[in-house]
């Protein structure tokens, strides 16, 4: 209700960007969408170049991911390849989706070749919220005098990701059911290829019921930190950090974890930057949009690679092929 509902914080204009809540990795410029080009060209080619190659990005968001992926060219895009879809909740951010991609509210049934590519998803999705007291107990929500108050009741079956010895009174931790059932869900409609991840990650959930609560469960608006999650919702984001183990159970051991300053190493960030210092310094004396954007690279690669803050993300793949 907060985030989706028809008040909710999407519903009613919240969104990324920098005139936005909050900046994610799209929104720092274009070369986010030119290194995630590369890796789609490459899983393009790992199933044997199909006429029809499809990428699904979820929480497409306003498109900006879009825009920077069809303005870097692909080999799959200049194949007449690509069939891009943005699936976003939100009618009114649909809306601002570009033209040449395909706009829906929920996931597509089935992908024979393709991707399915998740930037900051999985926070963003409903978790349940599990409280120490004496005991993990589950934490509801209800109305009372005209506020939205927590009542703890005892969980019917205990998730196994929670730690059951040395936690301390108070401690909380999120039960992630969505979000592990999405990268399930996700595998499971691809025929062939891969499922890609980008968000703020723990290993363990145990981690999490060690750390205080406000540090995780984290509200924004404005681009800076919102009250608490239970005040006035539908004006700000409610996100929680991803559980690794809570995944995996879901959906098996991925094929790759890696930090975003990682992974966009091994995919060409540093390349796509030494190209864009050559295109500034042949036009530097009279410069055009190729050399700006070129210099504005160095600037880019820096935020996406900053280990305290994008570049700290976790990237996780998981690749699956049926006969």
């Amino acid at each position: 209700m907060a985030l989706y509902g028809p008040a909710g914080f999407y519903s009613s204009g919240g969104r990324a960007g920098r005139r936005g809540d909050f900046i994610t990795s799209p929104e720092v410029g274009p070369l986010f969408g030119a290194v995630l080009s590369r890796r789609i060209d490459a899983e393009w080619r790992r199933q044997g170049e199909p006429d029809v190659f499809d990428v699904i990005e979820v929480g497409a968001g306003p498109g900006t991911l879009a825009r920077s992926i069809a303005a870097a060219r692909s080999a799959v895009a200049q194949a007449g390849a690509l069939r891009y879809t943005g699936v976003e909740t939100s009618s009114s951010q649909r809306t601002l989706h570009p033209e040449g991609i395909t706009s829906l509210e929920s996931m597509p049934s089935r992908v024979r070749n393709g991707m399915v590519v998740g930037n900051e998803l999985l926070d963003n999705l409903p978790f349940r919220l599990a409280v120490w007291d004496d005991g993990w107990r589950e934490a509801y929500v209800t109305e009372r005098g005209g506020k939205w108050v927590e009542v703890l009741l005892p969980f019917d079956v205990l998730p196994p990701s929670l730690p059951v010895s040395g936690v301390p009174h108070g401690a909380r931790a999120p039960v992630q059911d969505a979000a592990a059932s999405w990268v399930r869900d996700a595998l499971a409609l691809l025929d062939d290829g891969c499922v890609l991840v980008f968000d703020y990650c723990v290993g363990v959930t145990a981690e999490l019921a060690l750390r205080p609560w406000r540090e995780w469960l984290r509200t924004y608006r404005q681009q800076q930190r919102g009250v608490h999650y239970l005040n006035q919702p539908g004006t700000q984001d409610i996100t929680t950090e991803v559980c690794v183990d809570q995944l995996i159970l879901a959906a098996g051991e991925p094929d790759s974890v890696r930090s975003q300053a990682q992974w966009l190493s091994v995919w060409g960030i540093d390349e796509l930057v030494a190209e864009g210092r050559q295109w500034w310094e042949e036009k530097s004396s009279a410069p055009d949009l190729r050399a700006m954007t070129g210099r504005s690279r160095v600037r880019e690669a820096e935020a996406l690679c900053d280990p305290s803050g994008l570049g700290s993300f976790t990237v996780l793949e998981w690749t699956t092929t049926r006969s």
